[in-house]
């Protein structure tokens, strides 16, 4: 049973429940009627089968009180059940089988015996050497030498009953498929519940919080129902709770970061009067502000999605240009570009910041985590852009891959590095992108066999 239960899905267990069921009842109903059916027939038939044996027994009595009784002509005159036929052994003859229609091959000899050495009647139940089915009577004539049998036939009865056999086996495969119908019925109104819940929590997974499950007038459900919906409520207002102390402290650092900034270029403008010691604390100043810099946008641009308040302006893009704008801005010339055949003139329908963001957020992850990209590969479909970012570093484990583009996740790659690396929104902003262009973001090995990783993009392919 614990490989059903960790075997099959939890509808095909109550399928197989239901026809199981089924099937034991159905064959445990008709064993039964078989077997009653059956006893009672051979019952009724022995029975009907005795009363006309003794009384032909009484006429051969009867006739044996005779001077000379011809036994041949009563055989043939005595009435039989169906399938009965009479025989007669007179030991005194010298022929002392007299029957009109069996020979003493038909009888059992074990039955002669018993009659012809015992007293009162006897019954036998055998196959015949022709293998039918029959059962025998006997009985010793008193004060004669002469024994009286009778043959019944029992093969209508036996017929009769593989009938009944072969209807109860129909019946009992019918009434497992019914059973398994039922099952299939059933399962389906208990698991409707489960299936509305799974839907919930999947759209609440992919980020539509306000998904509730609907009101069902059932008790017994009324208690999940409620708890799913106040748990969803809960989490929506934690999430919304927290998007905006982000939101709201990310605003509140951008004016103080405004004045540093402003601060540091006042400085870096009078900077050959600074002492050399001075100088270097104005370079450590700078790139910490713009870093910090850099997080508050970040932290922003996150808040914005969350809230789905991003003000994105899609317009068809050539995707070769948008990259080799992105590698010129960010002084990344020296990687090979390389572009496939025909995706020269490819246009993605896309944000140009975001998108921008994007590329640039996944060579600057290369520069900081794999020592720095090695190609970009543009390749196109007829229906998808793929942008392919492979660098030459130790490579993402298998069980990283999906956790690196998450928020403040930062790679085993990035713990080596120390903390100074970044705070681990760049690849979330990345997967938050793409998402928004209805593409995939995904990193797998390198297939040329060197070591490496390649981040892949891969976008909608826009038609004019």
């Amino acid at each position: 049973m614990s490989v059903l239960r960790n075997g099959l899905r939890l509808r095909a267990r109550i399928v197989l429940a239901f026809a199981l069921g089924g099937l034991f009842l159905s064959v445990l109903l008709s064993a039964i009627t078989y077997s009653v059916t059956r006893s009672t027939n051979l019952d009724q038939r022995t029975e009907s089968a005795e009363r006309q044996f003794f009384a032909n027994a009484a006429s051969i009595q009867d006739l044996s009180l005779s001077a000379d009784p011809s036994y041949s002509e009563l055989l043939r005159s005595l009435p039989q059940v169906a399938g009965g036929s009479p025989i007669l052994r007179d030991t005194d003859e010298e022929n002392p089988w007299i029957a009109p229609a069996l020979t003493a091959a038909d009888l059992p000899s074990s039955l002669v015996s018993m009659t012809e050495s015992g007293d009162g009647a006897f019954r036998m139940r055998y196959d015949r050497p022709d293998g039918v089915s029959s059962l025998a009577l006997g009985v010793a004539i008193s004060n004669t030498n002469v024994s009286y049998f009778e043959v019944v036939t029992l093969s209508e009865l036996d017929g009769n009953l593989s009938s009944l056999l072969l209807t109860l086996f129909v019946a009992s495969f019918g009434t497992t498929m019914l059973s398994a119908l039922l099952g299939v019925w059933a399962s389906t109104r208990v698991l409707a519940p489960l299936t509305s819940i799974s839907s919930a929590a999947g759209s609440i997974a992919a980020g539509d919080l306000s998904t509730r499950l609907e009101e069902r007038a059932d008790p017994d459900l009324e208690t999940i129902i409620d708890s799913f919906n106040n748990m969803a409520g809960s989490l929506e207002a934690r999430i919304e709770r927290d998007a905006r102390f982000a939101s709201d402290v990310s605003h509140e650092l951008r004016s103080p970061l405004m004045t540093l900034r402003a601060s540091i270029e006042v400085l870096e403008s009078r900077r050959d009067e600074l002492s050399e010691r001075s100088q270097a604390a104005l370079d450590l100043l700078s790139d910490d502000v713009h870093r910090f810099q850099r997080l508050v946008e970040d932290l922003l641009e996150i808040s914005r999605s969350d809230a789905g308040s991003l003000d994105a302006s899609f317009d068809p893009l050539l995707v070769a240009q948008l990259l080799q704008a992105v590698m010129r801005t960010t002084n990344h010339l020296d990687i090979t570009l390389n572009v496939g055949q025909g995706s020269d003139e490819a246009l993605v329908n896309g944000d140009k910041r975001r998108l921008f963001q994007v590329i640039s957020n996944l060579l600057e992850n290369a520069d900081k985590y794999a020592g720095g990209a090695t190609a970009v590969n543009l390749v196109c479909s007829n229906h998808n852009i793929r942008i392919e970012v492979s660098d030459a570093g130790s490579g993402v484990p298998t069980d990283e891959r999906n956790l690196v583009f998450e928020r403040f996740a930062r790679g085993s790659a990035a713990r080596r590095r120390g903390s100074g690396g970044g705070a681990g929104l760049g690849l979330a902003l990345v997967a938050e992108h793409v998402r928004l262009h209805n593409g995939r973001v995904w990193v797998e090995d390198r297939t040329d066999g060197l070591d490496g990783s390649v981040f892949v993009v891969e976008l909608p392919r826009f038609h004019e």
